[in-house]
């Protein structure tokens, strides 16, 4: 069975992450992806603007029984402010957190800002996954900003690859994955 996209992302981190990696979750969400990069890696920071998301997962991960995550209550855009290790693997879900305000999305200017920084802080071979959910208002220009800044990147520096449905209606959401090969 093919896989869905968002488990495309999982299996492209895991690829990279060891107990001696960093991991970046630039979008908490519900602490999916943040309890599955802490499974992994020897410590993430986990960001989000809302705090009925670092509440979720902090319940996640406390019944996971995972701490080596650092919840970060601000936009992935000051990752800088937190983060000054090399980072091994990164995630993106663009978009809204599902079950709460769906007018408090991602946005593509800073976005773009993470995104840059996490590209300069990821080591050789590092990798990131961005999922992009952009069936709501604002979603598809945030969509055509990441893709534009994306294919913009230097081939000899990142490989980056586009995984989507072809054939599915609603605006189904897509994975990019990106991979440093040069500093």
């Amino acid at each position: 069975m093919i896989k869905r996209p968002i488990h495309l992302s999982h299996d492209f981190l895991a690829e990279v992450l060891d107990k001696d990696s960093i991991a970046v979750d630039a979008t908490m969400g519900n602490g999916n992806d943040t309890a599955f990069l802490a499974g992994l890696a020897k410590a993430v920071y986990a960001f989000d603007v809302q705090e009925q998301a670092l509440q979720k997962t902090e319940e996640r991960l406390e019944q996971l029984g995972l701490d080596n995550v650092q919840l970060i209550l601000d936009g992935h855009q000051n990752i800088d402010k937190y983060v000054d290790e090399p980072i091994r693997a990164a995630i993106f879900n663009l978009g809204y957190l599902p079950s709460a305000d769906k007018t408090i999305i991602t946005k593509p200017d800073t976005t773009l800002e993470a995104i840059e920084k996490i590209l300069r802080r990821l080591q050789l071979g590092g990798r990131m996954a961005i999922m992009i959910y952009h069936g709501h208002e604002g979603g598809s220009s945030e969509k055509e900003a990441v893709l534009n800044y994306v294919k913009q990147l230097p081939q000899e520096a990142f490989t980056a690859m586009c995984y989507q449905p072809l054939n599915q209606i609603n605006t189904p959401p897509f994975l990019v994955m990106i991979e440093k090969l040069k500093g």
